[in-house]
């Protein structure tokens, strides 16, 4: 599949998968210095890159793991959703979940991006829904007896 980019200023640098069998493409930091995220704290970072999604896919800005293991940072809405009619910047929220500050640096790999086949629903309400063993168990109830 192919993903049209533009780059918004030179430097940028395009999203890449680090090895052949990455489901993500590593998503880098466009900056022109180091920045410092606080503990508790969310900073919006650019990359200087805007995606054409095709038709009928989904673009989703998921953590590196690593990152989120190792430093405690990690987009802030948990996964970016990128819709395929959006043509601005890819930018991250990224979070910082630990009690240390921890820097980007320039050009650092601060997120994954993931494309991927979604459906659109069609919502259509019923008086009553199809009955199932699980029922109305909510959080943490599948497995119970």
């Amino acid at each position: 599949m192919k993903v049209i980019y533009k780059k918004l200023v030179p430097e940028a640098v395009v999203p890449s998968y680090g090895t052949p069998g990455s489901a993500g493409a590593d998503i880098y930091a466009l900056a022109d210095r180091e920045i410092t995220v606080r503990p508790g704290e969310t900073v919006l970072i650019h990359t200087g890159i805007a995606l054409e999604i095709p038709e009928g896919y989904v673009g989703m800005v998921c953590a590196r793991s690593g990152l989120a293991l190792k430093r405690d940072l990690a987009p802030a809405n948990k996964v970016g959703i990128i819709d395929s009619d959006y043509r601005g910047e890819l930018m991250v929220p990224l979070h910082n979940h630990g009690k240390d500050e921890q820097t980007i640096t320039p050009f650092e790999r601060i997120a994954q991006l993931i494309v991927a086949p979604y459906v659109t629903a069609e919502f259509a309400e019923a008086e009553e829904l199809k009955d199932t063993e699980r029922g109305k168990g909510g959080f943490g109830s599948t497995g119970r007896s």
